[in-house]
This record gives C-alpha cells, sequence and structure tokens, in this order.
C-alpha cells in the first residue's frame, strides 16, 4: 500500500474559532487539500457550502453574553448576526445546563434542527420561548442551503447520536431515593431553607464538586384540583392515557401562563376576551397583570371558559426539570447526594404562590421515595487542577452550596491548598447555614478564613462584598499568591457586586488604574481563575 505524505497542520481554523465541529474539519480539509494534490478534501465543494452556510457573516463574538443584561439589549447587540447567533443572545446566558446544552450549543443545536424543543430555557422564560419562536419562523425563511449532489468520490461522514448514560442527561434521567431533609435556619428566620439528602447507591451515579443535579418535581395537588374545578372537569378524565390529575402532577408547567393557553382561550371566548387573550397570547400586557399569570390565575382571569380537557393539556408546558449546586462531595460520602434549597414561597394577590421544586423538596416529597434525577456536569466552574492552589470562594445565602462541596471534597482528597469562604445572609443568630461544620474546619485549619456578612444585624446593610472590601489587602495578597476565585449566588445583583469590589480591590492594593483593574479581572475570567455559578 503506497504512503501518503500529509501535509503540514495547519493551525488556520483554531478549536476556538467560531464553526461547529463539521464546520472546522471541512475548512481545514479544504487547506490542506490546497496544499498537497494528493490528499483528497473530506467534502465535496457542495458539502461544504452546505455546512458552512450558518456560520456566514460572524466574526464569533458574544458581547451579548451577560446574565445581567436585559433581553432587549441583548438583542440589539445582535442586530446584523446570522440568525443562530441572535438565538444565542436570546437565551438567559446563565449556561446554567437546565437545557441540557450551555447557551451556545443549544442556539446552535436549534438552528441545526437537530433540537425541535424552543422552551427548554428555564432561567429565559417567556421572553426567551417568544424570541426562539419569531427567529425561528426567520430561520424558515431564510433560503435553504442547496442539497449536496451524489458523488463517488468521497462520501459525507455518517452523524452518529450518542445516547448519554442513564442519569447523565435530562433526557434520560435515574431514579435516586429521597433520603431527609433538615431545615437550616433557627429562630425567627425570614427564610426557610433545607439541607436535602439523597441516595445514588442503587443508580451508582457519581458525580464532582461543581456539578449540578436536576430534579423532576411533581406539582402541588392542592394547585392541581384546584384547575381541575375551574376546568368543571372530573381528576379521573382520561388524557393520553393517563388521568387528568396525573398529568397536572407529573407532566407538566403550571406557571407561568403560557401563550399557547391564550391562544386556545382565544378560540373559545367571544369579544372584549377574545381581544384580551389574543393580545397576551401576543405577548401584550392589556391589563398590566401578565408576569403574575400562572395557569391557576389565567383560568380565573377568563373565569367561565372552560376548555376541553385534552385540548388544555396540549396547551400547557411540559413540566421542566430544576437544576441545584451540588453540596456534597462523592469523595467523602460515596453514594450520597445533598443540596441547599431554599422552599420560595410569595404572595400576589391573596393568593400564596409556591416554587414547585423548592417546595416539593421541601415538604411535599416522602422519605424513601424515589424521583427522577440526572447530573449536570459543570460548564467552566470547578476546583483547580493543583490541590496546592488556594481558592477564594464568595457564596451568600443558598450560594453556599457548592462551596461546602469544594471544602469537603479538598478534605477528603488532603489537598494542601488554602481555603478563604465569605459567607452572607440576614442575621447572625438564625440564618448561618453549616454553622457548626464551618467552625469546626476553621478550628481544624481546613478553613483557612472564614470572612461573615449580615445584612439585617445592624442599622446599616452589610454584605460579602463589603466584607471583601474591608480585607481588600489581604485578598489582594491571596490572588497575588495564584489564589482562584468563585462566586455562586444571585446574578443580577450579588455576582455584579461582588465583581466590582474585586475591581476596586485589585486597583487599590494592585497598584493599577481602574481600567487595568478590569483588564486583569477579565483575564482571571479568561484564564479559569474567576469562575461563577450564578442565576
Amino acid at each position: 500500500m503506497n504512503q501518503i505524505t500529509p501535509p503540514p497542520k495547519l493551525d488556520i481554523i483554531p478549536a476556538s474559532a467560531p464553526f461547529s465541529d463539521a464546520q472546522r474539519s471541512w475548512l481545514n480539509g479544504f487547506f490542506a487539500g490546497l496544499l498537497s494534490p494528493d490528499v483528497a478534501t473530506p467534502l465535496s465543494a457542495e458539502q461544504g457550502a452546505a455546512v458552512m452556510q450558518a456560520g456566514d457573516g460572524d466574526d464569533g463574538e458574544a458581547p451579548w453574553h451577560d446574565q445581567t443584561m436585559p433581553i432587549a439589549d441583548r438583542m440589539k447587540l445582535a442586530e446584523g448576526r446570522p440568525v443562530r447567533r441572535k438565538m444565542m443572545a436570546a437565551m438567559a446566558q446563565q449556561d446554567c445546563g437546565q437545557c441540557g446544552y450551555n447557551c451556545h450549543d443549544y442556539s446552535e443545536a436549534i438552528a441545526s434542527r437537530s433540537e425541535a424543543r424552543l422552551n427548554l430555557c428555564v432561567p429565559g422564560g417567556k421572553e426567551t420561548a417568544r424570541m426562539l419562536k419569531s427567529l425561528y419562523e426567520e430561520l424558515d425563511k431564510a433560503p435553504a442551503a442547496k442539497a449536496p449532489e451524489k458523488t463517488d468520490a468521497v462520501a459525507a461522514p455518517a452523524v452518529t447520536v450518542t445516547i448519554a448514560e442513564p442519569g447523565r442527561s435530562r433526557d434520560n434521567p435515574t431514579e435516586a431515593t429521597f433520603v431527609s431533609r433538615r431545615l437550616l435556619n433557627k429562630g425567627k428566620s425570614e427564610k426557610e431553607t433545607y439541607h436535602i439528602e439523597f441516595d445514588l447507591s442503587a443508580s451508582k451515579l457519581d458525580y464532582v464538586v461543581g456539578d449540578s443535579f436536576g430534579v423532576f418535581a411533581r406539582n402541588d395537588v392542592g394547585l392541581v384540583d384546584q384547575i381541575i374545578a375551574l376546568l368543571g372537569a372530573s381528576h379521573t378524565t382520561k388524557v393520553n392515557g393517563k388521568t387528568l390529575r396525573e398529568v397536572l402532577i407529573d407532566d407538566v408547567s403550571l406557571s407561568p401562563a403560557p401563550d399557547s393557553l391564550f391562544e386556545l382561550i382565544s378560540f373559545i371566548t367571544g369579544g372584549a376576551q377574545r381581544e384580551k387573550a389574543r393580545a397576551l397570547a401576543q405577548g401584550e400586557d392589556p391589563d398590566g397583570d401578565a408576569a403574575t399569570l400562572d395557569v391557576m390565575a389565567a383560568l380565573q382571569k377568563f373565569s367561565g371558559t372552560r376548555p376541553h380537557p385534552e385540548a388544555f393539556v396540549e396547551a400547557l408546558e411540559p413540566l421542566q426539570p430544576r437544576l441545584y449546586s451540588i453540596s456534597s462531595s462523592h469523595n467523602a460520602t460515596p453514594g450520597k447526594l445533598s443540596l441547599t434549597v431554599d422552599s420560595v414561597r410569595y404572595m400576589i394577590g391573596k393568593r400564596k404562590r409556591i416554587g414547585v421544586a423548592s417546595t416539593f423538596l421541601g415538604e411535599r416529597i416522602a422519605e424513601g421515595d424515589k424521583l427522577k434525577v440526572y447530573v449536570q456536569k459543570a460548564h467552566n466552574f470547578g476546583l483547580p487542577q493543583d490541590p496546592k492552589t488556594p481558592i477564594i470562594m464568595v457564596g451568600p445565602g443558598t450560594g453556599i452550596a457548592p462551596f461546602r462541596a469544594f471544602l469537603l471534597d479538598r478534605k477528603a482528597t488532603g489537598a494542601p491548598g488554602k481555603n478563604w469562604l465569605f459567607f452572607g445572609h440576614q442575621r447572625s443568630d438564625c440564618d448561618f447555614f453549616y454553622q457548626e461544620e464551618l467552625n469546626a474546619m476553621k478550628t481544624s485549619g481546613q478553613l483557612t478564613r472564614l470572612s461573615l456578612a449580615w445584612s439585617r444585624d445592624g442599622e446599616k446593610k452589610f454584605y460579602v462584598q463589603d466584607r471583601m472590601r474591608e480585607v481588600g489587602r489581604e485578598l489582594w495578597t491571596w490572588l497575588a499568591e495564584g489564589a482562584h476565585l468563585y462566586i455562586c449566588g444571585d446574578a443580577k445583583r450579588m455576582a455584579k457586586d461582588v465583581e466590582r469590589a474585586l475591581v476596586d480591590i485589585v486597583a487599590q492594593f494592585g497598584a493599577r488604574s481602574t481600567d487595568e483593574a478590569v483588564s486583569f479581572v477579565a483575564e482571571l475570567k479568561k484564564t479559569g481563575r474567576f469562575q461563577a455559578d450564578v442565576y
């Protein structure tokens, strides 16, 4: 067999370039073919055009990739970009993984038509779903790429679809057993936060610290029964081979009310009610209450309209899994997993609303019950590869979850790196989560420094970013020694305030201008020394 000398390796199309694997493969093959006529290009020119058509006119930058930016501003930044890039700008930019992708990959999957579901972005909600629907229609109107002609030269590579192992994706979950819940707040706390334990031993599912845990919760039976009463239906009515009650508990989302429900209501009502339902279906807000309308509130608003149960269910969105940061270490407790979960409760008018998954875990699931779960691998959030690297962790409230896992993991593996935790909440006497654990870690030396901030203990509110500024010189010293810094928690306020404090600290104690400090922090992000898990 004759040997063919390969052309020199080209770095013209690096892995970071804004192309898919197929696009990079075709481009590199094309240039290789130009250099060496003895080497056939992997795809024909027509096939190459089909592969590349989605990438025309884009520089690969994503200036909208900021979870604190309103969707209107993100879409403005994406003007003039290809539809697939506009789709990315429509995402919530959290890279949270609840959709099963990061924001970039979800948009690419929709644009390539390998993902038909446009409603998977949980944090983006209805705004993202509406924008994706509009952009998908725009994609349909775009001129179709010329189909590759059959040729005897080189066949196009076959596409292999890999199904994730059970428990490794939202589309192929496994089962875990609910073990216990323990209230972390004390006394007169305004919060209700639980330490939740699961047994994974039957599924043999493992994880690494920094990963998230996907939970398929169930809707509250009381809410479901009220909705069935508003429909004037029987809970035993059969829908898709199950009872109506079972479908509403297990399969569909009851908040917020989707546009398709208002479309359905517009078909079965008339006059002003029909116009109002049509307006809501188009994203308008005729009465100033659109943001508060869950499924039950929508039925109450249009009282007297009683959709057929089957049509009603078809108009609802699927019940999405919820992701939580894992607060335990597989290395420390194999087969066990824990979460730190705030129960969400709030009033709208005279009616109490509840978070579906948080109250499911906090009160409705019973010990020993099994539920569908999966592990979502972290996207650029995890411990440094070198166990000697110092780490600084900023996690107020339930943001402490992954950092408890970090500390337990470093203890279990004997990692010698220094550990500094910033934790804050409302009141020190009732909201100091894992107080005994953290104090024991500090006493043993496992937790090198513990800096606390309580927003309601004094006359003036005091937050973790304020504590960071107080100890700015020491924090800068750790950064200068190569420490990695992590944030977990609220994206819109806390994360922005912490990053602003970090820039100020770098400027003051690193003897840099503000612009130089901003560049320094940006470089920390680029090199993986500043990582965030925000929502």
